[in-house]
């Protein structure tokens, strides 16, 4: 009896190990790359976050680490809030806000967007599990009152997770056209800032992996 609450015991803490890891995470759902691409060193490139101005400072977070993850590696990258401002291209029709975009002397544009943001709620069992009538536990009054007692006042409760999905195109200004577009979830940031390095770091291994920018 004693193994095999022991074997329980380490199945749940390495399943509460495995919980954990997965939290917080960031994976790229899908990537595509037009043949051939690849980004120049001498290339200047406009990081521009879409995103609702109720996240906060999810977009000053999520330009300001990819411009950082891009200048790790060598390239001429900038922060379109620092370049054009937080709504400088409001209003505008395309030739007016490409003739903004041109002054900063950009060569390509990456993009930010988020696609969606969704809540789950998960139930978390209490220690209300079921446990066979042995010996040990009904045949004395405490041991089988105290696992009676957990279970009735240790009950479950719920948790809520939250989910991103984001999405990055890098388009060519010269031909205005998409050369590399990535998909990504975030399951349960623990702040924006921590979502803005993840984000980052997935995607520029992403774009490595497409031999869209080098190795450093």
């Amino acid at each position: 009896m004693k193994n095999k609450m022991r074997f329980l015991a380490v199945g749940m803490l390495s399943g509460l190990v495995l919980f954990l890891a997965s939290c917080s995470s960031t994976k790229v759902t899908s990537s595509w790359k037009e043949p051939d691409a690849s980004i120049n060193t001498n290339q200047k490139i406009l990081v521009m976050a879409l995103v609702s101005d109720r996240e906060g400072s999810l977009r000053n977070n999520m330009e300001k680490e990819f411009v950082a993850s891009l200048k790790q590696r060598g390239y001429n990258a900038v922060s379109a809030y620092d370049e054009l401002g937080p709504h400088a291209l409001k209003g505008l029709n395309e030739q007016k806000a490409m003739n903004r975009i041109r002054k900063t002397d950009a060569d390509q544009v990456l993009t930010i967007v988020m696609l969606d943001k969704s809540k789950e709620k998960n139930y978390v069992p209490g220690r209300n599990w079921y446990m066979r009538p042995y010996p040990m536990y009904y045949g004395r009054f405490w041991p089988y009152y105290n696992s009676m007692y957990s279970r009735i006042y240790e009950p479950g409760y719920y948790t809520t997770n939250t989910k991103y999905f984001l999405e990055s195109n890098l388009y060519n200004l010269r031909d205005k056209q998409l050369v590399y577009s990535v998909q990504t979830e975030t399951f349960d940031p623990s702040s924006a800032a921590r979502m803005a390095v993840v984000y980052s770091q997935q995607v520029i291994k992403d774009m490595t992996k497409q031999q869209l920018i080098s190795k450093r």
